[in-house]
């Protein structure tokens, strides 16, 4: 077992890194569960990233009267934020001594916390939770044999493709993998006196570490290993080379080319035949052209290559290991994991519900990108797994950049960045 820091650092507000939580007097190392109240009231102070729209704060509203008919005696006081400013949020919360009762958090954000004493066990069992969720769902909310988080809703990057463009050139279905998706893709892109008009396949509007990562997992690659990095295997460095030549042999992409800040992805506005993209991209679809879903243009497909592989984002609901009210806490995170609220989350966002019993919803069965996710959930892997996870993640955009833009080879650019990640594991023991 570590021991916590004895003085905090407010260096990493991105991932608690070697700052974590010191000095706040935490339960030891795992997060043993508090004591538990003797009231049935509670005032609950819950963080969350989702329902931050006017939309879903209406909803969130309305969900949590229906908690409070279940807990009469349990008030919640919600904090809205977005993701890009949670983690200053929740650590701050934790230097200051007063952390958040419920915490809504990321996949690959529940090793650094747990990690650091922050969460309290669920003291739940994975049969239970897999009666309530696919397995692999459950799995970003495990640390060290123990629950610490259950899931809400998940997010995923799959291949995207526009089946009327496809159809035009005479091709009948998505590509069975990486390397026939680079042919198509060259078939299908299209240049007018040597500018690009048309993509063949779009790997720039998504978030690059999320781009590469359901590629590196196609190719049978793994971010750690027993808890050591090994993001500059050979497979690593074939899915990035991959990825290069996208960009740079087969010029079948240009940098530039997805147009920041623009309403709608390459893909939408028909100026790429695929995509590397989130299921979110139906909701783009159906605001901005939306003829595409009624006329079926669109759908997704697996990316594979060694095995198939989708990338599973979401958000969590956690517990404080310092909350003074642990059943009332415990409630509510259930209750926003539950089968009330995790189908209602979801479709507010445009992600997938967590639950399984939502897969026959009206809401999954209408977005084909969601119901191809929740139809591949077996296929699906999930960053992180080191306590650490939130300060190497920041590494990766860099690393990718430097080999997209031929400043070094994929080589050298993940062994790099298993450099830094090593440095960054070891500044943390």
């Amino acid at each position: 077992m570590r021991s916590h820091p004895s003085s905090l650092s407010r260096r990493s507000l991105l991932g608690l890194g070697a700052a974590a939580v010191a000095g706040t007097a935490l339960t030891a190392c795992g997060g043993a569960a508090p004591g538990k109240s003797g009231s049935g009231s509670a005032s609950l102070r819950l963080l969350t990233p989702i329902f931050d729209r006017a939309d879903g704060q209406k909803l969130l509203t309305s969900l949590l009267a229906d908690f409070k008919k279940d807990n009469p005696g349990v008030s919640v006081q919600v904090d809205y934020t977005e993701y890009g400013k949670l983690n200053e949020k929740l650590t701050t919360s934790i230097v200051g001594g007063q952390p958040y009762d419920v915490m809504l958090m990321g996949v690959g954000w529940i090793p650094p916390f747990a990690e650091k004493g922050v969460l309290a066990d669920l003291e739940a069992s994975k049969d239970e939770l897999a009666r309530l969720y696919n397995p692999r769902v459950v799995e970003p909310g495990v640390y060290d044999g123990k629950i610490y988080a259950r899931p809400i809703l998940l997010d995923t990057r799959m291949g995207i493709y526009r089946k009327d463009v496809f159809a035009e050139a005479g091709i009948d279905a998505p590509p069975k993998d990486l390397t026939e998706l680079k042919e198509i893709a060259k078939e299908l892109t299209v240049r007018k006196n040597g500018k690009l008009t048309r993509a063949g396949v779009d790997i720039l509007s998504n978030d690059l570490r999320q781009t590469y990562l359901p590629v590196m997992w196609a190719h049978g690659a793994d971010l750690f290993d027993g808890g050591k990095p090994v993001l500059d295997s050979d497979e690593a460095v074939d899915a990035l080379q991959w990825m290069v030549d996208i960009i740079r042999t087969d010029k079948i992409e240009d940098y530039g080319f997805t147009q920041k800040g623009a309403v709608a992805a390459p893909l939408v506005q028909g100026r790429a035949a695929m995509m590397i993209g989130h299921n979110d991209m139906w909701r783009q679809i159906s605001e901005s052209a939306p003829e595409l879903i009624a006329e079926d243009k669109v759908d997704g497909f697996m990316l594979n290559q060694q095995r198939p592989a989708l990338f599973q984002g979401g958000t969590l609901a956690t517990m404080s290991a310092k909350t003074s009210h642990p059943e009332q806490a415990k409630k509510l995170v259930e209750f926003l994991s539950g089968e009330k609220v995790s189908p209602q989350a979801a479709e507010q966002r445009g992600n997938i519900p967590a639950v399984l019993s939502a897969a026959d919803s009206s809401y999954v069965k209408s977005n084909k990108l969601v119901s191809f996710a929740v139809d591949n959930l077996d296929h699906a892997f999930s960053e992180g797994g080191v306590p650490t996870w939130l300060e190497i993640r920041e590494e990766f955009k860099p690393a990718l950049e430097s080999a997209l833009l031929g400043k070094a080879t994929p080589a050298e650019a993940l062994k790099g960045l298993a450099g830094k990640a090593e440095a960054i594991i070891a500044k943390g023991a």
